[in-house]
């Protein structure tokens, strides 16, 4: 039955659209894999030289264990986000004759094949050899080695419940972070010497190797409980039922008075309102607003105002870039819908235009407090608004042109990659690189003033020609508006 699991998904895998159309970014992902192995390995290697000449009165493999908390809340951290849950398709699966316990078996072993389980092996053995070759007992070191694998799949079940459970919250890594900030804060402070503990714990089980069934046992219980948690969702009432939510209604009557944008501008407003991805990205937006207080209170970067214009530009242009990126992939779940009707492509751009030039205001708005550290940084402010009013936003108008995937609006915003293709990594030079290189080639030749007047001039010179402009973007949209609907149409 697990043959033919495996056979199943393997099909899934190469006969769907995503692999078909992103081979670029599985290769990419190969090289990627290589490099860490790379690492890992010289890591291995080089370790217990660089922990003798750094620790010289101190055993390499006593402070290897010393270390070895950090370790896993970096592996715990890394897997959470980065990490995939292993999916299964197992509708279909549930009206015929198998047993729950195999499927859910089959899920969790899934998850221990991981990419991220195998990779530190490539820092384990070799460290493991080079232990052998200076002369610690074979036991001693197979028992280690033996312990660290444990771990590693403690660390891969203990992330599977997490991510389950944050999944069901608004801010997804809120639970991660405040965990690990927690225990790093307990252990840093002295309060609890969780570092020392394991150490110790590690120690003891390498002197006295039948202790290694407590780790063993330990990772027993945290796969039990991920058994016990996904046999309980696993039912055909469940997969079948349909998801009920309370609904607020709001007409949004002001936004009556703007025309013919306004029914786009409403749809915009609800999606943001009622969805959990882009209500997301609202929220966390006001988390961006303190950005500045890392920056504006450091002297280091009194003398690098093009490090304060990226400042600007990311606190005044957040909104639209969260949001502007992903134009027209919000609207991918209904696309072919709103194309059918008879409506002016330039009225449903002008609205998202007008959406990310409210935000550039309303944050500039926000962000007037940072005058405290000087009228400078307002300045500076006030030019990253204009500039991404003029000029960004026609930029994520135009990328948006490009996009071809669908987005899944009940998900997280927080580090969900789902709709990110080659046309958000490029775009992201002209949104924050192209302003800070006008502004330090204008400051550099002249003065300061002169590059703030570069963005100021330039944001204005793009709403003067705001209309010229929006015809070219427009006539993209329609000269694919077909490819984008038949993108679209497809599912993952």
């Amino acid at each position: 039955m697990i043959t033919r699991f495996m056979s199943l998904e393997w099909k899934q895998f190469l006969r769907s659209s995503y692999w078909q159309k992103s081979i670029a970014i599985n290769i990419l992902m190969v090289f990627l894999g290589l490099y860490f192995i790379t690492m890992f390995l010289a890591l291995g290697v080089g370790l217990f030289p660089v922990l003798e000449k750094m620790y010289p009165d101190t055993d390499p493999f006593v402070q290897v264990n010393n270390f070895m908390f950090y370790w896993l809340l970096a592996d715990l951290m890394m897997r959470f986000f980065l990490q995939k849950l292993p999916v299964m398709n197992v509708k279909p699966l549930l009206v015929l004759p198998l047993k729950k316990s195999k499927i859910v078996h089959y899920v969790l072993n899934k998850s221990a094949s991981s990419f991220f389980n195998f990779l530190p092996l490539f820092a384990i053995v070799p460290f493991s050899l080079v232990l052998l070759f200076k002369d610690y007992q074979l036991v001693q070191v197979a028992v280690w080695a033996c312990s660290m694998l444990v771990f590693t799949l403690i660390v891969n079940f203990l992330n599977f419940i997490i991510e389950s459970k944050s999944s069901e919250t608004e801010f997804a890594f809120l639970p991660i972070m405040l965990l690990v900030s927690g225990l790093l804060a307990l252990n840093h402070f002295n309060v609890i010497s969780f570092s020392g503990i394991l150490a110790d714990g590690i120690n003891y089980i390498v002197a006295t190797p039948w202790m290694v069934l407590v780790p063993v046992l330990l990772l027993v219980g945290v796969y039990w409980v991920n058994f016990k948690m996904l046999i309980g969702k696993l039912y055909i009432d469940g997969a079948l039922k349909k998801g009920s939510k309370e609904v607020s209604t709001n007409d949004l009557a002001w936004t009556r008075k703007l025309g013919a944008i306004a029914p786009f501008l409403q749809l915009d407003l609800k999606l943001i309102w009622r969805n959990k991805r882009p209500r997301s990205t609202i929220l966390m937006l006001v988390m961006s607003l303190f950005y500045g207080l890392i920056f504006y209170p450091n002297p280091t970067y009194q003398d690098m105002p093009a490090m304060l214009v990226f400042v600007g530009i990311f606190i005044t242009g957040i909104f639209m870039i969260n949001f502007g990126q992903f134009i027209p992939a919000w609207d991918s779940g209904y696309y072919n819908m709103l194309m059918s009707q008879n409506i002016k492509y330039k009225n449903y751009l002008d609205s998202k235009y007008k959406l990310m030039m409210a935000s550039a205001v309303i944050l500039f708005v926000l962000s007037i407090p940072y005058v405290y550290f000087g009228w400078d940084i307002l300045l500076i402010h006030f030019a990253a608004m204009i500039y991404n009013i003029g000029v960004n936003t026609h930029v994520l108008l135009f990328g948006g042109s490009f996009n071809r995937k669908q987005i899944d609006l009940n998900k997280s915003a927080a580090f969900n990659y789902q709709g990110t293709g080659a046309v958000q990594w490029i775009i992201g030079f002209p949104l924050m690189a192209l302003p800070i290189l006008l502004f330090y080639i204008s400051y550099k030749l002249i003065n300061y003033e002169a590059g703030i007047a570069t963005l100021i001039v330039l944001g204005v010179l793009g709403m003067v020609f705001h209309q010229k402009l929006m015809k070219v973007i427009v006539q993209c949209y329609k000269n694919k508006k077909y490819a984008m609907i038949a993108a679209f149409s497809q599912s993952n």
